[in-house]
């Protein structure tokens, strides 16, 4: 396919990266050429140093023959006024970055009326996988398919589990819940396990379940599965914003830490229910003053990747709270995925999951289609969840005797809402949502499952 992407930020480069390596057709459009410059030596793009919202511009790099166009520059405005020239002079689909809350609240009515396919909001998204998390705090990540039948969560195997030293297998038949282990982490390597893989302590563990038996499996684990009461929260920019509003709406009382005496006075407008704090998030007296020994969840949220590691590291250190720290930039995840700082947050990665999935689904066949996808695993693997529109190879034949990839499994059937844990003998059918998790990646047609 051939992709136009206006704004080479963090989120379009991330875009680039990941469109790249499934070979689409891409030009990049920025304003800055020495984004422009590092992004043509590192990938297959090509980079034009100018303004995205130019007819003649875009006119340069092919709109009247792209079949997309994605605007992640930093103005709302400048993306949203790309994409309606792009509609204006071609038939492309086009994805606009929006942030700005106002904007929000207005999205479906500028979306219909301007003719956009799709509006992304990074800070949003971000704040709905958090308060997913605070639902669920046991868990490290938690992603949802099948219209929230189905979830995806990820944690850490404890000694006081006693899991250790037991196959796949054998846990499942011990512990009789409805669940499967779909993913394992052990240092620096990733594993898609087998029944007899054998798990060890401090593993990082993905398993998916309905939400029931997820909730049972953790129950007979010995894991708290209910959502905190209270949230302490570091940074009330817009992605703070969002979430308290969240929380909120969840009946978890909010306390946001924000050193903006401006912001304070919006954000005690905006957030009446929320104890709004005006002071340096930093301040290590001023957290243990507001209740960090106490509270039950620590986010933070400033726009210092360093302020929220280190905040997320004094707050592991002097409380017992959930943990959620997020990083904007991530040329050192490795040593990041090394500290034990509870769930990291990357809204770049967020977001281009969501733009990911639209493309998938743009160039799938009619015979299936990406309804959701998820990178998980440290990035290294993908869950992938397919609507079986029509019969194929992979159709009415017994799961036992398909010739899959390595490295690949058939996590979760979803039929007319019943969620089904698959089995050997087990089928896909016509109308069925198939969930797959992989390291193959790139998958893009639900038959892509077999070897050739």
């Amino acid at each position: 396919m051939k992709i136009i992407i206006v704004g080479c930020g963090k989120i379009g480069t991330t875009l680039a990266e990941q469109l790249s390596s499934e070979h689409h057709d891409l030009v990049v459009i920025d304003t800055n050429p020495q984004k422009i410059q590092q992004l043509s030596e590192s990938i297959d793009v090509m980079g034009i140093v100018d303004n995205g919202a130019s007819i003649n511009v875009l006119s340069d790099a092919g709109i009247e023959d792209a079949h997309l166009l994605i605007a992640v520059t930093g103005s709302d405005e400048l993306n949203l006024l790309c994409c309606v020239i792009a509609k204006k002079v071609s038939k492309c689909h086009t994805i606009a970055r929006v942030r700005n809350p106002l904007y929000n609240k207005e999205r479906n009515f500028i979306r219909k009326s301007l003719g956009i396919t799709m509006i992304i909001n990074p800070e949003l998204a971000s704040a709905i996988e958090i308060s997913r998390l605070l639902r669920f705090p046991s868990a490290i990540e938690l992603d949802t398919f099948a219209k929230g039948r189905v979830e995806l969560l990820k944690f850490k195997l404890l000694p006081e589990f006693r899991l250790s030293g037991m196959s796949v297998m054998e846990i499942v038949d011990k512990l009789r819940c409805n669940v499967l282990i779909c993913g394992v982490e052990r240092g620096e390597e990733v594993f898609i396990p087998s029944g007899n893989f054998i798990l060890q302590d401090n593993d990082l563990i993905s398993i998916m379940a309905s939400p029931k038996n997820s909730a049972s499996f953790f129950k007979k684990v010995g894991i708290h599965t209910h959502q905190v009461k209270n949230a302490l929260i570091v940074g009330g920019g817009t992605l703070g914003y969002y979430l308290a509003s969240l929380l909120i709406d969840l009946k978890i009382k909010v306390r946001i830490v924000e050193n903006n005496q401006e912001r304070c006075q919006q954000l005690s407008e905006l957030l009446p229910d929320a104890t709004v704090i005006c002071g340096d998030g930093t301040d290590k007296k001023l957290l243990l003053q507001e209740g960090l020994t106490q509270t039950e969840s620590f986010i933070t949220l400033t726009n210092m990747d360093e302020e929220n590691i280190f905040l997320s590291l004094f707050a592991k250190k002097n409380s017992k709270a959930k943990l959620i720290t997020k990083v904007n930039r991530i040329a050192f995840d490795d040593i990041i995925d090394g500290l034990d700082i509870g769930s990291v947050i990357y809204p770049k990665y967020i977001t281009a999951d969501y733009i990911l999935q639209y493309v998938r689904a743009m160039e799938n066949s009619l015979s299936s289609n990406v309804e959701t996808l998820y990178h998980i695993l440290d990035n290294q693997a993908e869950a992938l969840e397919f609507s079986v529109k029509e019969a194929s190879a992979v159709t009415d034949i017994p799961l036992s005797q398909l010739n899959l990839k390595e490295n690949l499994l058939i996590a979760c059937i979803n039929r007319n809402g019943s969620i089904q844990i698959p089995r050997g003998q087990d089928t896909i059918q016509v109308g069925d949502t198939v969930i797959i998790v992989t390291s193959v990646k790139g998958l893009r047609d639900l038959k892509d499952i077999l070897k050739k």
